[in-house]
């Protein structure tokens, strides 16, 4: 996948901010911060996030595709997870759906808005794009699956009073989630990876010479992102849970329901999955994009709600996975939407523009339900 080089720089931005976040996190934790600080901090988190990513992506470049798009997948949902456990355990209004609210966002920024934008972009430069409808097709599958069973049939099952698992049965979403997901990487990565590489225009696969990518960093460059990564994702942890009263604050007073928050996180932390999809996009490799794009939405299922099953073992918080009708209708025609843009193997701006508007509805019906 396509990835900015490692900085030769030490002093390069992606190596400053991270450490920047790590002092500021000391300085303030367990501290009551005034707004000035709050914005500062705000700023800090939002940097370690990008260099976190940044640092995912010269790892990535260096074990190349479809790897890479993994990499970056489990490196942003690493970050969601942190965000919603600091946010569960700082307790308050709307923790038990906390969860829910923000693993549902995932799936519909990443299946409708970061597959719509890519398209799109990809679109209006080579009027029609080519990708994998084989693994596509998988990756699809894979998403649909998880989201049914960890987030529709919490709604419908009678174990439990309201949306929300047993015990046994939040047990058996988790490990089936975690195989699942385990099975499609080995199928992405061992079995079937010519799956996932990017389709030249003819349908073929892209060969070396129509590859524009960048030399890859050395073992060096690759250690060293990987070093800044863990320092990232220790600060984005930290400063989350600082600014966790802050974002409810900030949701509440513009009016909007407390299950937004969810949504802010979401995009907080894909942010930087999107940007690199949409570059990918332009270098007409769509197939990363959708790598990227699906990787995400698997990941925010498969990996959260094991480790948040384990989670609730240790924090005296209800968990609420079961979406209500409205988030079940737009999962369901997104679902339906997805399939009819993959099977072809190929799109245009009519269906980039059907995903997004998709996605616009989503961001209307959670601000407005």
């Amino acid at each position: 996948m396509a990835a900015a080089a490692a900085p030769t720089n030490k002093l390069h931005w992606t190596t400053v901010v991270p450490v920047l976040a790590l002092v500021a996190l000391a300085l303030t934790w367990g501290r009551s911060i005034s707004g000035v600080v709050v914005g500062i901090v705000a700023v800090l988190l939002g940097g370690a996030v990008l260099a976190a990513v940044h640092h995912a992506e010269v790892v990535a470049h260096r074990v190349g595709e479809p790897f890479g798009s993994l990499v970056l997948a489990v490196a942003v949902t690493v970050i969601e997870v942190s965000l919603i456990v600091t946010l569960m355990l700082s307790g308050g209004e709307g923790t038990a759906t906390l969860a829910r609210d923000t693993v549902f966002a995932a799936v519909m920024i990443t299946v409708n808005g970061i597959l719509g934008i890519s398209l799109l972009v990809g679109a209006r430069r080579f009027n029609t794009v080519q990708f994998n409808a084989e693994g596509t097709g998988g990756a699809l599958a894979t998403v649909a699956t998880l989201a049914t069973v960890c987030l529709v049939l919490p709604t419908v099952t009678t174990g439990e009073v309201g949306p929300e698992f047993t015990s046994g049965q939040l047990a058996f979403a988790a490990i089936a989630s975690l195989l699942l997901y385990a099975a499609f990487v080995l199928t992405q990565t061992v079995r079937h990876r010519d799956f996932f590489l990017p389709v030249a225009r003819d349908g073929g696969p892209v060969t070396d010479d129509e590859d524009e990518h960048a030399d890859p960093p050395s073992n060096a460059q690759a250690w060293l992102s990987l070093g800044f990564l863990v320092l990232s994702l220790v600060a984005v942890v930290g400063l989350a849970k600082v600014e966790s009263k802050s974002i409810e604050a900030a949701v509440d007073a513009a009016g909007l329901p407390h299950s937004f928050v969810g949504v802010v996180i979401a995009l907080l932390v894909l942010l930087p999955e999107t940007i690199a999809a949409v570059n990918a996009a332009r270098r007409e490799r769509i197939q990363t994009s959708i790598n990227l794009a699906m990787g995400s939405a698997m990941a925010s299922i498969g990996l959260t709600i094991p480790t948040l099953a384990v989670a609730t073992l240790f924090i005296d918080t209800p968990l609420h996975l079961g979406l209500g009708p409205t988030q079940i209708v737009l999962l369901a025609i997104t679902i339906v939407t997805a399939v009819l843009t993959v099977v072809p193997g190929r799109a245009t701006r009519l269906q980039a523009s059907v995903h997004l508007t998709l996605f616009a509805a989503f961001i209307f019906l959670a601000a407005s339900p």
